[in-house]
């Protein structure tokens, strides 16, 4: 029934190819400006409901410091060597300006006051990380209020001030802060480009053709154009977090643009057999359409199941990768078989390589190696296949032995969070950052934030100074700021590692579990700590915790839904216990890229850092996905083999190898676009891109060119076992639906193998 749905759909759309592109270009045009009047920006909001850094923030809220919004670091030095704030009036003048400067941008709530510090005395300015103890180094702390009131004009604001600054002050100005994280250009924009360069490229190589390279990226931009005005149309009704809009591009476009190529593919290989150019856009989108939807479906499921965390801004981060996710999957059904319409039979005739290969070759070498024919000449895959077939015992244990092998760099994986010392010299972020863990430690750069509710114990703040204070992990204690108004009492802490060590963490358990408890005693007081550090450190462990839940949850619905698409128990099975193999073998890649170090200068890596810790969770519902696609397109191939021939090693041999190219040219695609945004400054985008890219290599190589064919062989007939029960209870039943969705296209029906 989806076959022939699908077959009505294109064949609709190839034969009225102009209304549909208008409608598309309509709704590309409502959802731009929906975007503009309603859409919201991205904010991050990482904490989620129960943790104990949350309770801090509810604390801080009521208690009305200001602590709860954004804030910013202005770090300055004299420009004059040997020079101090202590005994250089200059120099003390100049920052007493700066802080009056700051405290007048828009929006800008208060700053604090080395400068004041240094006239009253400066006895305790080092202490409260305001001036170094050398005299070198000032902080000005900028609290701003929360991330709805700001926008990238705040920042530009502060970029702008300082700016001016450095031209009129004898000072050295650099800048950093969570006004920075939120509000900074992503870089995604090149990445993009650079991806879209890429994946045009190796379209042309692929097809020989300008015009058959341009409609899958036509078709690409379309979608990614409504689906990320969608986003933001999301961003206006909750929090979206800011990687969302990168992430939702990266992986947009690369099943975009792969969705295109496997439908543009059939569509020539139609041509090729003489079909009129509406019939061949019609059958194209109802057999490779049938997968596009299946494996859409896939990495939507695998994505929404990231639910299960019950960590709110994962859950919507997944809806808005979702919804381009599925924006492409419609684009790749309806506006595509419309440009092929469009197109009409020019698509048929051979491109440059084509025509050149025609010129310079013998007529019938041309005809095989012109990718303008349609025809899937791959007697060099179809040589490889059959010989892993005649020997698969050795290639399946040889290549789950290369994978495990390349799985146990996981063990020593390590959650955290990437703090500026990660970002390239080049950024203000990072100078500002070794600027003070210069003059005040690592831990000055990740303060926690300690809320209490004495609960009319007066005693309460004192005793939490002192025990605070006096622990091994903190450097030092800020003055405590008591609301008259509810009592709660913040303290400002600073631990003597950075945010990304380990120690830090450890530091942060033994606050919570020995030295508040103790401090606060039996009475009904309470303490929490905040702050990001703390905040990452307990998303990091909740996902931890839930991430063998979401594991079971994916592979369960992911094994249902393949199910009734190849009528099969054992195909399904095994299509996800190999994508296991493959995601685990990119996360030891990361490991050892982003943790011990291992070619990291290759992505413009600047030191070894945590994997972040919302990572892991995003990347297996995604990699699982867009894993699941190439089994699907595959696997579509080999089952329409099967039901035409009835041989199983026939159906290995033929399906995979004509399948080969084109999976090999859709995965080049989504390497060159994931890798663009590897070398991006964001190290969280270093590990995206590189934790996709490296998967999808896996996947259409080892996993699809060794492993699926070693295995099916080693399976046999049994590939295609169902039980007569289940058969009749998936959806389809046993009535034939398959034979009706081979009829509906033309294909050859072949009995299924159930069980009886």
């Amino acid at each position: 029934m989806l076959s022939k749905a699908l077959l009505r759909l294109g064949a609709s759309a190839a034969r009225h190819p102009w209304r549909v592109i208008a409608a598309w270009l309509i709704a590309a045009t409502l959802a731009v400006l929906a975007a503009i009047a309603v859409g919201g920006r991205t904010a991050d909001s990482m904490t989620a409901p129960g943790l104990d850094s949350q309770r801090a923030a509810q604390l801080i809220e009521r208690a009305g410091t200001g602590q709860e919004g954004m804030t910013a670091q202005v770090v300055v030095t004299p420009v004059e060597g040997g020079a101090t704030f202590f005994d250089h009036g200059g120099a003390r003048a100049a920052l007493t300006r700066l802080q009056t400067e700051v405290r007048r941008l828009p929006h800008v709530l208060g700053t604090s006051d080395p400068a004041g510090a240094l006239d009253a005395g400066g006895d305790t300015t080092a202490r409260d990380g305001l001036v170094s103890a050398d005299g070198r180094i000032a902080v000005v702390r900028v609290q701003y209020p929360d991330q709805s009131r700001l926008s990238a004009e705040d920042l530009d604001a502060l970029v702008d001030l300082g700016d001016r600054l450095r031209a009129e002050l004898p000072l050295r100005i650099e800048m950093g802060g969570s006004l920075f994280y939120a509000f900074s250009d992503p870089d995604g924009g090149t990445s993009e480009l650079i991806g879209i360069l890429a994946a045009a490229a190796i379209l042309f190589l692929a097809f020989g053709s300008l015009v058959a390279a341009a409609l899958p990226i036509g078709m690409a931009v379309f979608g990614l154009t409504v689906g990320v005005a969608a986003m933001t149309v999301l961003a206006g009704v909750t929090d979206v977090p800011t990687f969302a809009p990168v992430l939702g591009s990266m992986v947009g476009l690369g099943v975009g643009i792969d969705y295109a190529l496997f439908v543009l593919a059939r569509h020539r290989e139609y041509l090729a057999r003489g079909l009129d150019p509406r019939e061949a856009a019609g059958r194209a989108v109802a057999t490779a359409g049938r997968p596009v939807v299946f494996a859409g479906g896939t990495v939507v499921v695998s994505i929404l199941g990231m639910a299960v965390a019950d960590v709110p801004f994962m859950t919507v981060g997944g809806i808005a990768v979702s919804i381009v996710v599925l924006t492409m999957v419609l684009a790749s059904v309806t506006l595509l078989p419309a440009f092929l319409g469009a197109a009409g039979a020019r698509l048929a005739r051979p491109g440059l390589i084509g025509r050149a290969l025609r010129a310079g070759k013998p007529a019938r070498l041309a005809r095989r190696r012109d990718p303008a024919s349609g025809a899937v000449h791959a007697a060099g895959w179809r040589r490889w296949i059959g010989h892993v077939s005649r020997h698969p015992v050795p290639y399946a244990v040889g290549a789950a032995g290369l994978l495990l092998t390349a799985t146990l760099p996981v063990l020593g994986l390590r959650v955290g969070l990437p703090d500026d010392g990660s970002q390239p010299p080049s950024r203000t972020e990072r100078r500002a950052y070794d600027l003070v863990a210069e003059g005040f430690g690592p831990g000055i750069n990740g303060p926690l934030v300690i809320a209490a509710d004495p609960a009319g114990d007066p005693g309460v703040p004192n005793r939490l100074v002192a025990a605070v204070a006096a622990d091994p992990g903190i450097a030092s204690v800020a003055p405590t700021h008591i609301d008259p108004a509810t009592g709660i009492a913040t303290l400002v802490v600073f631990p003597t590692t950075s945010p990304q060590d380990k120690a830090t963490a450890d530091t942060i358990a033994r606050l919570r579990t020995d030295v508040l408890p103790t401090a606060i005693g039996p009475g009904p007081a309470r303490a929490h700590v905040g702050g990001a550090a703390a905040s990452l450190s307990d998303v990091g462990r909740r996902t931890s915790e839930r991430l063998p839940v979401f594991v079971a949850t994916v592979l369960a619905l992911s094994f249902l839904l393949l199910m009734p698409v190849f009528r099969s128990v054992l195909v399904p099975l095994k299509a996800v216990l190999l994508n296991l193999l493959s995601i685990g073998a990119a996360y030891g890649v990361m490991v050892a890229v982003f943790q011990w170090g291992w070619g990291g200068a290759l992505i413009g890596l600047e030191s070894t850092v945590p994997i972040v810790s919302f990572i892991p969770m995003f990347l297996f519902a995604i990699l699982f996905g867009l894993s699941m696609d190439y089994e699907v397109f595959l696997l579509s191939r080999v089952r329409e083999e099967y039901l035409r021939t009835g041989d199983n090693r026939t159906a290995i041999v033929e399906g995979i190898s004509g399948t080969a190219r084109i999976i090999t040219s859709a995965a080049l695609i989504m390497v060159a676009v994931f890798l663009s945004f590897a070398v991006a400054d964001d190290p969280s985008m270093k590990m995206f891109g590189l934790g996709l890219a490296t998967a999808i290599f896996i996947d259409a190589t080892v996993v699809r060119m060794v492993l699926v064919p070693a295995t099916m062989t080693l399976l046999g007939r049994g590939n295609w076992w169902l039980p007569k029960w289940l058969d009749s209870m998936l959806p389809g039943g046993a009535a034939g639906t398959d034979d009706t969705d081979t009829k509906s296209t033309g294909e050859a029906p072949h009995p299924r193998l159930v069980d009886r």
